[in-house]
């Protein structure tokens, strides 16, 4: 509860950094959607911090660049998307994750499932051993195996997975340097 507090102390200072002659009804609209996100994320916390399970997270993924992942559970299989975003362009993915538990270790899962991609990149890099000098859009598909740990007592949770890919197009092939480690705010 002490971290949604310090949010919403951050959010009323942006708030009050308006200038008192603008809009008022305006200003009244940003502090109550602030305090409505803030109740949110306190409840929210509040269910998630003390269980070694969760519904949805959201953080980071870093691996060769950096990316934001969104996981939700449905039942005891998981969705993950997570857009990633390096110095040659813009990658989205998108996982379904089939989990199972440890049962000497709560909170900790494996998991396996399959995924496809879709990238848009810039001109003139190297890639894999190959030399991209025009703008390009790839798609492929992929396949995730990992672990995933939800920290009972609060609501994070952390992934390390390996995403093997196939793309199709130029440059087209297998490749085994994606995944990543996740660190996520769970809900």
């Amino acid at each position: 509860m002490l971290f949604g507090t310090k949010i919403a102390f951050k959010q009323l200072q942006v708030v009050n950094s308006i200038p008192i002659h603008q809009n008022l009804p305006m200003k009244k609209a940003v502090l109550a959607v602030i305090f409505l996100l803030s109740v949110v994320a306190i409840q929210a916390q509040s269910k998630s911090a003390n269980s070694s399970t969760y519904t949805t997270a959201l953080g980071v993924k870093i691996w060769d660049g950096g990316g934001i992942s969104l996981k939700h559970f449905f039942n005891k299989n998981a969705g993950e998307l997570i857009a990633y975003f390096s110095g040659h362009g813009f990658r989205l993915t998108g996982l379904y994750e089939i989990h199972g538990d440890f049962s000497d270790a709560p909170g900790l899962k494996w998991y396996i499932g399959p995924g496809a991609h879709i990238g848009f990149y810039d001109e003139g890099y190297y890639k894999h051993g190959y030399y991209y000098g025009d703008r390009h859009t790839s798609i492929g598909i992929d396949g995730v195996l990992g672990l995933d740990y939800k920290f009972k007592g609060a609501p994070i949770n952390m992934s390390i997975d390996w995403q093997p890919a196939f793309e199709f197009g130029d440059g087209s092939g297998f490749y085994g340097s994606w995944g990543g480690l996740g660190i996520r705010y769970t809900f």
